[in-house]
């Protein structure tokens, strides 16, 4: 691995980070504040929140295992995705490498820093071969982009695959377990220790279901994560968000057994789809969602669209022709689209 200063843009590593006044006070108990120009009504509103987060961060930590200061919370994963193009990568200079298909927010970070974004064509099985991510890159490549679930594939990336990756780049390894928490694989934060190019992002958005308050979390070294909370906003998580995401961490059982339900529904909804005829193919999901390949995509989304239900038109993606990504909803919802689906002609 190249030293972490070698990865950092010059101007970022010689930044000198805005200081908030809530982030300067580290002193004991107080209780007048008249620092940060608030007003003093409103209570407890009228407050800038933590911008650190620390105690949300100290709860996350007793349930991921992950140190607070190893912990970045955003708003939403899309923010850290941003960060890290920003953090690491010199516009116009520098690229990263991706599998394709992915999660389409890598690419568009990509053209808004303006960083040569490469794809690497996964295979028939949407698996990915480390070699040939590692033959894609070049001095000049900061970041290599996975997504494990993948989306839209739904599939879990081979791990012995993204172990390679990790230990033989160079660069930083970006690992997006968005739905990690539907997998049986266990999550690479386990592995944090052992590889100090590892960045693993994950959410509050989909098992934990909270996609309204947008919150993202990334986990890395120390370091990496002092660089990007460096570069954020100085409030960039709200005191609602925060709060929120709170009492759902109180509430931890809850979220294994909406879990736990999800994937019984999604193998319940798979086994009615292989019974439909327009259904030609389901490929195999480790997420809250599956892909299926079925006769005519457009035709079918949009007459589902006009029976009230939406499911996502993934015709136009990458190895993904006539394919259509089904979310797993609750069981009523997941019997209105087959109901529907059986009713098409």
């Amino acid at each position: 691995m190249k030293t972490l200063q070698e990865l950092t843009r010059p101007n970022i590593w010689r930044l000198k980070p805005y200081s908030s006044a809530r982030g300067e006070y580290n002193g004991a108990a107080a209780s007048v504040f008249l620092d940060a120009n608030e007003n003093p009504y409103n209570l407890p509103h009228n407050r800038y929140p933590d911008p650190m987060q620390w105690e949300l961060k100290k709860e996350l930590s007793k349930i991921k295992k992950v140190s607070p200061e190893r912990i970045f919370l955003g708003n939403g994963s899309d923010e850290a995705i941003d960060l890290v193009f920003r953090a690491f990568c010199e516009p116009r200079v520098d690229n990263v490498v991706a599998i394709d298909p992915t999660y389409g927010m890598y690419q568009v970070c990509a053209d808004v820093n303006d960083v040569e974004y490469r794809k690497v064509l996964l295979d028939e099985n949407f698996q990915f071969s480390a070699d040939k991510l590692l033959a894609a890159a070049d001095e000049h490549t900061k970041l290599i982009f996975l997504c494990s679930p993948n989306n839209p594939t739904g599939s879990d990336l081979l791990r012995s695959e993204i172990e390679k990756l990790i230990r033989e780049f160079d660069g930083l390894v970006i690992l997006d377990e968005a739905y990690n928490d539907f997998s049986d694989a266990p999550s690479f934060l386990e592995e944090l220790d052992k590889h100090p190019n590892l960045i693993v992002f994950q959410t509050f958005s989909k098992a934990w279901g909270c996609a309204a308050i947008r919150l993202g979390m990334a986990f890395s070294s120390q370091e990496i994560i002092a660089i990007l909370n460096k570069i954020k906003y100085p409030y960039n998580v709200n005191q609602l968000t925060q709060k929120q995401a709170i009492e759902m961490l109180h509430r931890y059982y809850e979220i294994e057994r909406w879990v736990k339900t999800l994937k019984e529904e999604r193998e319940s909804l798979e086994e009615e789809f292989a019974k439909l005829p327009c259904t030609v193919k389901i490929f195999p999901s480790h997420a809250n969602f599956f892909l299926t390949r079925v006769t005519d995509a457009v035709k079918i989304y949009n007459y589902l669209v006009s029976e009230g239900i939406i499911v996502r038109n993934r015709n136009s993606v990458s190895l993904c022709g006539n394919c259509l990504r089904v979310t797993v909803g609750t069981r009523l919802e997941n019997e209105k689209l087959i109901g529907a689906l059986k009713k098409y002609k």
